[in-house]
């Protein structure tokens, strides 16, 4: 292992930290189901007296999420608050902070999982299904594993080419789907992009997902915080950016990686976390 790559346990960190950001998909639960040890590691940290965030790129809200969690075995008491980057879309677009305007009049056509459109409904917004009629096109999750890319582009091409706004809410670019890595949201919204359309991505790695977990946590020292994931991209880099400590976890989209592929990704990437985990618990 790389010397940056320190190992490190779950009772060093309760040590070192006060505040936990901790990533769902891939640290904690697959698309299965829960991992070996999650829940408990949880509880550990509770019992240990941390401020625990599960904190996910979901165009969902972390209501919804938090109640899986709890189908899977998880404890609504072992953890504080379940922050989803479709609830700080929510929050930024409620309060003006993104450069997209919408109301009651504002056609919106979603792309998500399970025919999901709640924060179109959040909005109060009017759904629509067809993209060429949509003022704004929400890009809030992917069902890549079974609907081809090509589709996804055909799709979308007539609103790209109108200059409709979008938001993508879960920039992830890949999710675990049936054992493997399907793409995710985050690619659908690279594809809007080279469609010619332009898009605003709210979640991990960008800022104002962490400030806004921050501000929920009453705005503790960044030194006292800790963001662990699985993904370089968006876990780590956005602990990078916001100042904080990132803990990878070789889980979910890591879990094939050997030892040199993931020093050389670190190292291409420049992406480095204070720590790794073999897995969270």
């Amino acid at each position: 292992m790389n010397q940056l790559l320190e190992m490190v346990d779950l009772a060093r960190l309760i040590d070192l930290y006060d505040v936990f950001f901790i990533d769902q998909f891939g640290v904690l639960r697959d698309d299965e189901g829960a991992y070996a040890g999650a829940a408990a590691g949880l509880r550990t940290l509770k019992d240990a007296g941390k401020t625990v965030v599960i904190f996910s790129n979901s165009g969902r809200s972390g209501d919804f999420n938090a109640q899986r969690l709890e189908s899977l075995g998880f404890s609504r008491g072992s953890f504080d608050h379940f922050v989803t980057s479709g609830d700080v879309a929510y929050s930024l677009l409620s309060s003006g902070e993104l450069p997209v305007e919408i109301s009651r009049e504002t056609r919106v056509f979603t792309i998500s999982s399970g025919a999901d459109i709640n924060l179109a409904d959040r909005l109060r917004a009017r759904s629509v299904t067809d993209p060429a009629r949509a003022d704004i096109v929400i890009i809030a999750g992917s069902e890549a594993e079974r609907i081809p890319l090509s589709q996804y582009r055909d799709l979308l091409a007539p609103a790209a080419e109108r200059g409709i706004p979008c938001i993508c809410t879960n920039p992830d670019i890949h999710k675990l789907a049936a054992g493997g890595l399907a793409p995710a949201a985050g690619m659908i919204a690279d594809i809007y992009e080279e469609l010619g359309g332009k898009v605003v991505r709210v979640g991990k790695p960008y800022l104002p997902m962490y400030r806004y977990v921050r501000m929920l946590c009453g705005m503790p020292d960044k030194s006292r915080i800790v963001c662990i994931g699985d993904s370089l991209d968006h876990d780590i880099r956005g602990a990078n950016d916001f100042g904080a400590d990132g803990v990878l976890v070789l889980t979910g989209i890591l879990a094939a990686i050997t030892n040199q592929e993931l020093a050389e990704k670190i190292r291409t990437k420049n992406i480095t976390p204070r720590f790794v985990m073999p897995a969270f618990g």
